[in-house]
């Protein structure tokens, strides 16, 4: 029966109520590494792909999780149940195959050994406004984390896939014309150092990061043969100021912290900066009118789930807190999906 305009439907409701179905599904052939094993074999069976994965389920139960992927377009498929052959759609080639340079897995990865279980506790979250993390054990996550190399490399792969798009879109939208030297403060990896420098010959970035952090931006610097051009640094940009740079880059950081300590970080960028100098937030901006990110508005409710109290925000909350730290102007660029780069002038 069609559906009349302006009737009630259920569809939205039930749609959003059981998405935690279709996330475990993906998540879970991420963790399986489902879409590498396929990139190598170029196509597979469901029997040889229950083989190869291990899997003690029926048949029926494999066809309807390889079926479930193609509904959702992760897979393509020739033929049905038995005699069906499936391969990878152009997405999950290019960015879920382990052996591209382009996967972006690791936050995938990330999300179901951690934030899926986490999540579990939302309620719990907005009703005590306590993160729901390792916390809540009496284990700290960035403690054992750069503690652990392994466990250090994981977070870092997770952080590089979630912004390697923005990165590469930065580094070609901002103009670099006037500037000669670039920090990435909280640069992890270094890859928006190595994104900038790429586009950008006459640029010299460093990417600054806690001390663990250093030989995995090294290593990745070494890897794309920048070495001129990008650096690493180590040091806590909360208890030593900024170095100093025509430009200094923040990604995934302020919405980390409390409106308190977002203005106290954009005061030490701004300290950092010469005149006209450029502060850059990367981060999931969120619509004025709170209508449209709604990427942002989870992400910043994950916020609520691993730090308590920190929060993404809009642009005229950057707005606000960029005049409070003293700089003379602002612009946005969009970037990729939801994110966007916040800029403050000095």
């Amino acid at each position: 029966m069609e559906q009349q305009p302006n009737q009630p439907s259920p569809e939205n409701i039930m749609k959003i109520g059981t998405g935690f179905w279709a996330s475990k599904i993906l998540l879970t052939a991420v963790s399986f590494q489902l879409f590498t094993r396929l990139a190598e074999k170029k196509t597979m069976k469901a029997n040889d792909i229950k083989n190869i994965l291990g899997l003690k389920c029926t048949d029926r139960n494999v066809y309807d999780f390889l079926d479930a992927l193609t509904i959702f377009g992760f897979l393509k498929r020739e033929g049905i149940l038995d005699t069906a052959i499936y391969s990878n759609s152009l997405d999950t080639d290019t960015f879920l195959d382990k052996n591209k340079p382009s996967y972006i897995g690791g936050i995938l990865e990330m999300m179901n050994n951690r934030l899926y279980t986490f999540w579990g506790s939302l309620g719990e979250g907005l009703l005590t406004g306590l993160p729901q993390n390792e916390i809540k054990k009496s284990e700290d996550f960035f403690g054992l984390i750069y503690s652990d190399p392994e466990k250090l490399k994981g977070f870092i792969n997770a952080m590089s896939g979630i912004q390697m798009g923005n990165f590469m879109a930065f580094a070609q939208k901002f103009d670099f014309t006037k500037y000669k030297t670039l920090i990435d403060v909280g640069g992890s990896a270094g890859l928006l150092s190595l994104m900038v420098a790429r586009h950008n010959a006459h640029m010299r970035c460093t990417s600054f990061d806690l001390p663990p952090v250093e030989p995995v931006a090294i290593a990745t610097i070494q890897q794309f043969g920048l070495s001129e051009q990008v650096k690493a640094a180590s040091g806590d940009f909360f208890t030593m100021p900024i170095p100093n740079a025509d430009v200094v880059v923040m990604g995934n950081i302020l919405h980390d912290w409390d409106e308190e300590n977002k203005i106290s970080l954009m005061k030490k960028a701004y300290d950092a900066l010469p005149a006209n100098g450029a502060f850059v937030a990367i981060e999931n901006i969120i619509d004025s009118e709170r209508k449209q990110n709604v990427f942002g508005m989870m992400m910043s409710l994950n916020m609520l789930i691993e730090t308590g109290t920190g929060f993404d925000y809009t642009f005229a909350d950057f707005n606000r807190w960029a005049n409070i730290a003293g700089f003379k102007s602002t612009s946005i660029i969009p970037l990729t999906g939801p994110s966007s780069a916040a800029i403050a002038y000095k």
